[in-house]
């Protein structure tokens, strides 16, 4: 069972609906022992970086995702509340990943919020098989997660940024996967495969 961990922050139906499209069964939860009797768990959210992680702990979900084993998905400030800091309300975030999360800087061609697709570097594995080097994906976000040891893609706004990241079990993607059309099914069927 793949529990989607409902903490208040939207963005739910987009990752049920994509979820349905696979054939998935899933469970909405911020329930401990749904979420670590799970195969498979999803962290999505939009929103902003302190209120986001507030309705976490609020949760106590902070408390159970850092020790999970099995495989753990972050989408947009689902992957930067598993970050080490944000720089949106100055947040202390979950550390599961070593990246900091700063705004993407306004500059000449730069808008922000950076919305959109855009391309997407990566070396083919993990959540990436099977999938083109510089393939498309949808984003919606201001902030985002520098490039550090744990970086597995990357894109560049303005700066170079991680575009996923991974830590043992625990996955994350700044970009919209459930609304990055066929490859970001291709992706989250990756994800369910691990």
């Amino acid at each position: 069972m793949v529990v989607v961990i409902d903490y208040d922050t939207g963005n739910l139906r987009s990752v049920e609906n994509a979820l349905r499209r696979l054939g998935v069964e899933y469970r909405l939860s911020s329930d401990e022992a749904e979420i670590r009797g799970a195969e498979r768990v999803i962290l999505p959210g939009v929103g902003e970086a302190r209120s986001a992680m507030e309705r976490l702990r609020a949760s106590g979900v902070d408390r159970v995702l850092p020790g999970l084993r099995v495989p753990v998905l972050g989408i947009c400030i689902g992957m930067q509340l598993m970050c080490r800091w944000s720089e949106e309300g100055d947040t202390g975030c979950l550390g599961i990943f070593p990246a900091d999360v700063v705004r993407i800087p306004a500059m000449d061609g730069i808008k922000v919020p950076h919305m959109g697709w855009d391309s997407v570097g990566h070396n083919g594995e993990g959540l990436f098989a099977g999938l083109e080097d510089g393939a498309y994906f949808y984003y919606v976000h201001s902030y985002a997660p520098q490039v550090c040891d744990k970086t597995v893609a990357t894109t560049d706004y303005g700066i170079k940024f991680s575009a996923a990241l991974r830590s043992g079990n625990f996955y994350g993607t700044q970009f919209h996967p459930e609304k990055s059309g066929s490859v970001g099914e291709k992706m989250l069927a990756n994800f369910l495969a691990l």
